[in-house]
């Protein structure tokens, strides 16, 4: 069971930027963890995306 950003979804399998493609995520600004661990940019794509894994997505934001 993958969740992503604590959400559960449907079963996907394939690599941690196409999995960004799919959620139609923009990438600038944006950090990714999975299972906890920050998956460096340069990793994004050769990382596969664990079945029952935890994906974290955040988005810096301007402000404060």
């Amino acid at each position: 069971m993958l969740r992503v950003n604590g959400e559960i979804t449907e079963a996907f399998n394939g690599t941690l930027d196409e999995l960004l493609v799919l959620l139609n995520i923009r990438t600038s600004g944006v950090a990714v963890a999975i299972d906890g661990v920050v998956i460096p940019r340069s990793e994004w794509k050769d990382t596969p995306v664990p079945a029952d894994g935890a994906v974290e997505i955040v988005t810096a934001a301007a402000g404060g």
